[in-house]
């Protein structure tokens, strides 16, 4: 059975993990570049969204808590929220049980070291079937996702 660990934002990740057959699949957040305001900008696709959560029917969700980080300006700290609302909205609208997990406890749960880097050693590790999953500087939404959802089976 199938549960999803998110990473959410615009480089954020989906990993739906089936832990009675190891088997992870990754989806980077399926993002669209809009045009706003004259400016083009990057938003999270809720219609992809829940049609990767209806293929694979989660029987629950792991959803990373977030929130303003200092440096941060309003439009994007509200765009942020605004993405996690929408999963959320997603998720609800399709009745899949939802955790929200803060980062410091399933980073200490999973042995993650600091920085981006840390996390795609580990996911690595614990994954090494799919590492490859993981190999770009880029790739840490998909190893935090991976993570998460780690975390969510083995809590």
């Amino acid at each position: 059975m199938w549960i999803v660990g998110i990473d959410p934002g615009a480089s954020g990740a989906l990993a739906f993990f089936d832990d009675e057959k190891c088997v992870l699949e990754i989806h980077d957040m399926p993002v669209l570049v809009v045009k706003r305001n004259g400016k083009l900008k990057r938003e999270v696709s809720t219609p992809i969204v829940a049609g990767l959560l209806r293929k694979y029917e989660p029987t629950h969700a792991y959803l990373e808590l977030v929130g303003a980080r200092p440096g941060q300006g309003v439009s994007s700290m509200y765009q942020f929220g605004r993405t996690v609302g929408m999963l959320e909205g997603c998720l609800g609208a399709l009745m899949v049980p939802t955790t929200v997990v803060a980062p410091q406890r399933w980073q200490k749960f999973t042995g993650t070291r600091g920085g981006k880097g840390g996390a795609r050693l580990r996911a690595a590790e614990l994954f090494p079937a799919f590492a490859t999953y993981f190999a770009r500087a880029k790739d840490d939404g998909r190893a935090d996702a991976a993570l998460i959802a780690w975390w969510g089976v083995t809590k």
